[in-house]
């Protein structure tokens, strides 16, 4: 788990539940996945993140997650989701920004909707009315505006802090992250406050998930890696990625016909 749980490595963790798309690498003789020892084409600096997997795992465990366990405990869930409500008010409007560059008009029209609803309905995005009035949430980031746009995901990486990521969304990231919440407030020390609060109240809203996955899972790595690249896989796509080509099926002018009926044998 990562620094990054409020917007990202928290909703992995969700995803992990969810999706049902992660896998168990087997251990080899030394202890370590198996996997770990061949080159992976989709993660050849796996050596490399492990590690820092590995320190991540340790931030989390020490600092994040007992903060946000106590943070749990003394702010009440109403005012929980009133602060989850308002960030993801502040989310949805890059979102409809990043469907209109998408190409995905009705959708962006949409989030706009959205964002309009929640901020004037919703005193300022503390209520979230247009859920119930059937305005969806439709995620997007910049990181799959650059996948619709042909750019190709590269390598995954593991950044310091933030987490699971690939090289493509990290480039997104730094879009991103110039359109946060964190970046409103005036001043340097209210930019870091709300920057902290995001961190602490995403880990707070997937304490139970993650915990479910510690049981479960025999690599945490693999794990959250192949869930992490399912799940981006998804959304670039809507929910509807192709079809992995297995090269097993037959060219379609070799495919066999069914055979004629034979004629009867002429007496």
């Amino acid at each position: 788990m990562t620094a990054r749980n409020g917007a990202g490595s928290a909703l992995l963790a969700l995803s992990l539940l969810l999706g049902g798309c992660a896998t168990v690498a087997p251990a080899g003789g030394d202890g370590k996945p198996a996997a770990a020892a061949a080159t992976n084409p989709i993660d050849p600096w796996e050596a490399w993140n492990r590690k820092v997997f590995a320190l991540n795992e340790v931030v989390d465990e020490n600092v994040l997650k007992p903060v946000a366990e106590g943070y749990r405990k003394v702010v009440p869930e109403l005012v929980r989701t009133g602060i989850t409500n308002v960030f993801g008010n502040v989310g949805d409007a890059w979102s409809a920004v990043n469907q209109l560059l998408q190409g995905k008009v009705h959708h962006g029209l949409d989030m706009g909707m959205r964002v309009l609803t929640n901020t004037l309905l919703g005193l300022g995005g503390v209520l979230d009315p247009a859920t119930e009035f059937g305005l969806a949430r439709r995620s997007e980031d910049f990181g799959q505006t650059l996948g619709k746009w042909g750019l190709g995901h590269g390598p995954y990486v593991v950044l310091p802090l933030l987490g699971p990521s690939t090289v493509r969304d990290t480039t997104g990231l730094l879009v991103d992250r110039q359109t946060a919440a964190s970046t409103l407030p005036p001043t340097e020390w209210g930019r870091f406050g709300v920057a902290a609060l995001e961190v602490v109240n995403g880990r707070a809203n997937f304490l139970s998930a993650t915990g479910f996955i510690s049981q479960i899972a025999l690599d945490k790595y693999s794990f959250f890696r192949d869930a992490y690249l399912s799940r981006r896989l998804d959304a670039l796509y809507d929910g509807a990625p192709p079809l992995e080509d297995f090269g097993d099926d037959p060219p379609e002018n070799t495919k066999s016909t069914p055979n004629p009926p034979s004629k009867p044998a002429s007496k």
